[in-house]
């Protein structure tokens, strides 16, 4: 697989925005080297439905702008649909334990939550913000119209969020306790 093939496949499967610093870490390259697979990239999807939208750090695949009045035709049907059960699961876990990544939404669904959280930002329920961790990721936490929507005026106005917030933080312990127990016997067997 030639570069442009290499980062087309890393873009496609994040599906979010990723560095340009990440990209070179991942192929063991310079960022020049990386840049100028982008460009070769953005040159192949000419006249295709996806294009490659960049910043001065950061790099995504996108829509080609030709076909916006399609996609945005296609988010409101998507919009006009129920959220579903996952769609309800993701949005509680967000509302209750937000800001929080996408990682520990994923850990307490135990699927991935991608699509869903895209699903979110487009509806307007939920806002992506930086880490002030890690700039290199987003956390995810309600959005104004949504808790307006709901007639609450701030997120600690949910129903039971203290007991809530308590059973999801026991939940987490109990596993990292379990998960550091099998990591102590496991290292006892290996001795």
């Amino acid at each position: 697989m030639n570069l442009p093939q290499q980062l087309e496949a890393i873009l496609f499967w994040k599906a979010e925005p990723i560095s340009i610093k990440k990209l070179a870490s991942y192929l063991s390259l310079p960022e020049d080297t990386i840049r100028n697979g982008l460009t070769e990239l953005e040159q192949g999807l000419q006249g295709r439905g996806i294009t490659v939208v960049r910043t001065q750090d950061d790099v995504m695949l996108g829509t080609a702008k030709e076909l916006s009045a399609l996609i945005q035709k296609i988010t409101q049907e998507s919009i006009s649909t129920d959220l579903g059960k996952s769609g309800l699961e993701t949005l509680s876990i967000i509302l209750y334990r937000g800001p929080i990544s996408r990682t520990d939404i994923d850990y307490i669904r135990g699927v991935n939550s991608q699509f869903i959280i895209r699903n979110l930002l487009v509806r307007g329920l939920i806002e992506r913000i930086d880490n002030p961790q890690d700039s290199r990721s987003y956390l995810y936490a309600s959005s104004l119209e949504l808790l307006s929507h709901l007639g609450l005026s701030k997120v600690t106005d949910l129903p039971e969020y203290e007991a809530v917030n308590k059973d999801i933080e026991g939940f987490k312990q109990s596993t990292d306790t379990s998960v550091d127990q099998h990591t102590s016997v496991d290292a006892t067997i290996e001795s």
